[in-house]
């Protein structure tokens, strides 16, 4: 069952569209501004995102740009009643996977999500590896060299962003916006003590601290005869 969350602050369309899609089996969470959008958004819970471009506290074209600093590849259909072209392609060239505007046909809206949800599923790994090290994407579970290992939601957040960054260094800045967004200071040392969580459960070895820059995902040792482990 996929899990659809909605983000569009005109409760009137929100209930509509959440009653058809719940109607047709999907999954639904309704949230009415932009920094809860993106924060459910980067969660790893849900399968697609509708996002409306006019929200409060954060727009759409800010989810939006912040969703995909991070390869995000969540599928999003733009939801709006902007219809110049200059939006919508700016929306497209953005990282959005379609674009409707309002006034709209509920058919055409599902016709698109399962377009968009059919499309996903078949590029989308089930599971990111690295050396020893995985997690699965769908079960939340993570695994190193066999051993599945207990994390937090936000420990999870942070390891998939190491995971889909390998061998990039990602400052202690990007980090703090992509798990935390808005819940800490950018002077706050939150990245750090999460970083020291994750180096106790999953091993010391895994991250490495690049002096005056941030931190990244270590390569994997080499299996004996050279062969390297790293499964990207």
């Amino acid at each position: 069952m996929s899990r659809i969350l909605i983000a569009e602050d005109e409760s009137r369309i929100a209930a509509f569209v959440e009653k058809g899609l719940r109607a047709q089996g999907f999954t639904t969470t309704v949230v009415g501004d932009g920094a809860a959008a993106l924060d459910r958004a980067t969660s790893g819970e849900f399968d697609l995102l509708v996002l409306d471009l006019g929200l409060p506290v954060l727009d759409g074209f800010t989810v939006l740009h912040r969703l995909r600093q991070f390869n995000a590849d969540l599928p999003v259909v733009i939801l709006t009643a902007r219809d110049s072209p200059h939006d919508a392609v700016a929306a497209l060239e953005g990282g959005a996977d379609d674009y409707m505007v309002k006034p709209f046909q509920f058919a055409e809206l599902l016709a698109r999500i399962r377009l968009r949800l059919r499309d996903h599923r078949t590029a989308e790994p089930a599971v990111l590896r690295h050396g020893d090290l995985s997690l699965d994407l769908h079960t939340r579970r993570v695994r190193v060299d066999g051993r599945v290992v207990d994390l937090t939601a936000r420990e999870f957040v942070l390891a998939e962003c190491f995971l889909r960054n390998p061998g990039q260094v990602l400052s202690r800045e990007q980090l703090l916006s992509h798990v935390w967004q808005y819940d800490f200071h950018p002077g706050s040392n939150i990245v750090d003590v999460y970083v020291r969580y994750l180096r106790n459960k999953l091993g010391h070895d895994h991250i490495e601290t690049v002096r005056g820059m941030g931190y990244r995902l270590a390569d994997p040792p080499p299996r004996p005869g050279g062969e390297d482990r790293s499964v990207r």
